[in-house]
Parts: structure tokens; C-alpha cells; sequence
């Protein structure tokens, strides 16, 4: 089942601590989660030189909105919740975000792209992030489907947290 998560990120004074609440015993989504966390420590000066890895603490809580039990593609939208509550800058309001990646940023194809689009819009999203390698997809989106969404297309990760935070 194709579920709506809920990521809410804090950054409190600490020694860059990554600290996941909501995720029970779901190992798919703690690694999907820790991968996120080691690319932001890796790459986060070539997001900002603002952004502090190490005297500041990470809190993450995740909500199941549908209780359906959590997804193990989570690296793109924590990535992006990480750098959120690092710069204070909201994700762009009714913004879904699609996709997964390795800890070397490499992006993963949206799997039933039509029905994740369509829980998209059942879920009140306006804009939906998507990964560029999902383009090839939207031949299978009915278009009374698509007219109901903006989709924001990515090319790496670094592309996908400008994008949402409204940055580039």
C-alpha cells in the first residue's frame, strides 16, 4: 500500500546527534533514515555554509497518517527536513516529496508512479516533488490526474532541497 507520511524536524544547541522518534522497529525506514542523515553530514556545506553538523542536535519524529505502516523510502524528504530545520526555512506549503536515494545521492525511480500520484492528490498535495528520472512515467498518469497537481521535477538531491524549500 502506498501510504503519506508526516516528517517534523527539530535543531536544538548539541554535538550532531541524529535522534528518530515514530519509527518503532521498521528497519527499512531507520536506514532510509540514517542514509539521509549521512549524506546531510557529508554534503550540507554544498548546500549551505550556514548549515552546523556539529554543535547542533537533530530530532526527527515521523506520523503514519494512514496507519498502514511506514515506507523505507524516506532519504529524499528527510534530506530535505534535515536542511529545512537547519536553514528555518518551511518546505513550500501542500509540497509532497517522491523519491529515495543512496547515501551517495544516487535517485530512485518513483514505483507506481499513477497511484502515488493519485494518493498525492487524495492527500491535499498542490505541488509534487518527483525525481527527473520519473519523467518516463507520466505516460501512465490519466490527465484528469495531473491537472490537479504541479509537479516540480529534481535531478539530485541537492536539486530536490532547493526546490522544496523555494531556494533555486
Amino acid at each position: 500500500m502506498i501510504g503519506v507520511y508526516k516528517l517534523e524536524n527539530q535543531v536544538v544547541s548539541g554535538t550532531g546527534k541524529f535522534e528518530k522518534s515514530g519509527v518503532g522497529t521498521h528497519r527499512g525506514a531507520k536506514e532510509s533514515l540514517d542514509t539521509a542523515f549521512r549524506y546531510f553530514t557529508s554534503n550540507s556545506k554544498s548546500i549551505s555554509g550556514s548549515i552546523s553538523t556539529k554543535t547542533k542536535d537533530y530530532l526527527m519524529h515521523i506520523s503514519d497518517l494512514q496507519g498502514i505502516g511506514l515506507t523505507d523510502e524516506l532519504a529524499i524528504a528527510e534530506l530535505i527536513g534535515l536542511c529545512s530545520g537547519a536553514l528555518e526555512r518551511p518546505v513550500q506549503e501542500s509540497m509532497v516529496v517522491l523519491g529515495n536515494m543512496t547515501v551517495g545521492g544516487t535517485i530512485a525511480k518513483v514505483e507506481e508512479f499513477a497511484n502515488t500520484l493519485q494518493v498525492c492528490v487524495d492527500a491535499g498535495a498542490k505541488k509534487v516533488l518527483i525525481p527527473a528520472s520519473s519523467v518516463v512515467d507520466f505516460q501512465t498518469v490519466p490527465p484528469d490526474l495531473l491537472i490537479k497537481v504541479q509537479p516540480v521535477f529534481y535531478s539530485d538531491p541537492t536539486d530536490a532541497v532547493f526546490k522544496a524549500l523555494g531556494v533555486g
